[in-house]
């Protein structure tokens, strides 16, 4: 994968594939014409996003590299994948709504007769090269090809654990459509999909796929892939409606009040699938922390619990400071205060936000305790000075 090269000269021929491309000719026009792109950038809604680390380097590797840090952030076991995903998904779903969480941001969305799928990664690590950067922590709950046909595959960035070089070379050979934001279908051109299978919108821009309407709403984020990040490529969020539901899928995002107006513009939604993993206090304007996804979900619903909020970007890879099952534990807490309902799947297990939800908290059976707490647990309340820090995950809250 990296360090082909192509049969041409110059620049691009010394270029790992991985790396995509850069947009030129009449998509750089197009980009240089976009409302968001100033100063030759995409900017953020809401002013700029710090999309370096802040702090110092040194509190920074501190971080990362202590001992008792680095073992939380993995999985103490086999994270438990759902075994009967490719039955399960082949009778299509009674609701009309179905979504099967495939780890990290990857979701299937079966809505209303047809099949949406959300920053599918099928690569074993989330990086250029096949021999470093992060490994999946657990299995792809089925292979991509008996995953059938897609109608449309949706790109929210182009960042690695987002956007999968053989993900979509393997969906390259297939005749599914694929929505991107503006500047991303350079990268997916060069890999070997034709101009005639991409929508690539900007924000607030609409395409027509079958009997569902995809709209690349605001995100604020930033995106890169080579060794000069250019912010030359969108980054977005998705609202996707068909006849009779209506869904959300957050990609990578820091929270803003752009959420109200999104949900005024595209919703309520029967479902959201929010980021909730791979935030730190390193990085607070471009990833949500449990607390956050809940406050943008009831944004995005007009201000007040309803649908079903299915947390996402957490549990497949190891990418933040945070402990690995910290997202999960977080957001079942942040939920609940909300009185909002949230569906945990396992990878790989469908669910219908109109049926019975997943609510078990599979994680604690491989997880090792959580060093900073959320809120006391239930079940030591009136136990001053007792929380979730000291007690076992795996006891009864």
């Amino acid at each position: 994968m990296a360090g082909s090269r192509s049969q041409s000269s110059g620049p691009r021929a010394l270029r790992p594939v991985a790396f995509g491309a850069d947009p030129s000719g009449e998509r750089m026009a197009r980009i240089r014409n976009s409302p968001h792109f100033r100063d030759g950038v995409f900017q953020n809604p809401g002013g700029a996003a710090r999309i370096r680390p802040s702090g110092s380097t040194r509190d920074l590797a501190k971080t990362y590299f202590d001992k008792d840090s680095r073992s939380r952030r993995a999985p103490k076991g086999a994270v438990p994948v759902h075994p009967t995903t490719l039955a399960d998904i082949s009778r299509p779903p009674a609701t009309g709504l179905r979504l099967t969480w495939m780890g990290h941001s990857g979701v299937l969305a079966e809505i209303d007769g047809h099949r949406v799928l959300f920053d599918p990664v099928w690569g074993e690590r989330c990086s250029p090269f096949p021999f470093a950067g992060p490994r999946r922590l657990h299995p792809v709950p089925l292979p991509l090809a008996a995953l059938g046909p897609v109608d449309v595959v949706v790109i929210s960035h182009d960042h690695y654990d987002h956007l999968d070089l053989p993900t979509i070379r393997a969906l390259a050979g297939t005749d599914t459509l694929f929505a991107v934001p503006l500047g991303v279908g350079a990268h997916l051109e060069r890999w070997g999909v034709s101009a005639g299978r991409l929508r690539e919108l900007d924000w607030h821009e609409t395409t027509e796929v079958g009997g569902l309407t995809l709209t690349a709403t605001p995100a604020r984020h930033f995106c890169g892939r080579g060794l000069r990040n250019t912010q030359h490529t969108l980054w977005a969020s998705w609202a996707v409606a068909g006849g009779e539901h209506r869904i959300y899928h957050s990609g990578d995002t820091g929270y803003f009040e752009g959420f109200k107006d999104i949900g005024a513009g595209h919703g309520p939604f029967d479902a959201t699938m929010i980021q909730v993993g791979a935030y730190s206090d390193f990085w607070p304007d471009i990833h949500m922390t449990p607390e956050e996804g809940v406050r943008a979900h009831l944004d995005l619903q007009g201000g007040g619990a309803g649908g079903v909020l299915l947390p996402i970007h957490w549990g497949t890879f190891n990418l933040a400071p945070h402990a690995w099952a910290e997202p999960g534990e977080w957001m079942k807490d942040a939920a609940e205060e909300a009185g909002q309902a949230v569906a945990f799947p396992r990878p790989g297990e469908p669910f219908e936000p109109a049926g019975r939800l997943p609510a078990e908290p599979w994680w604690r059976a491989v997880s090792g305790p959580i060093a900073r707490p959320w809120r006391r647990s239930r079940s030591a309340e009136g136990v001053a000075g007792t929380s979730r820090g000291d007690l076992d995950l795996a006891g009864e809250r």
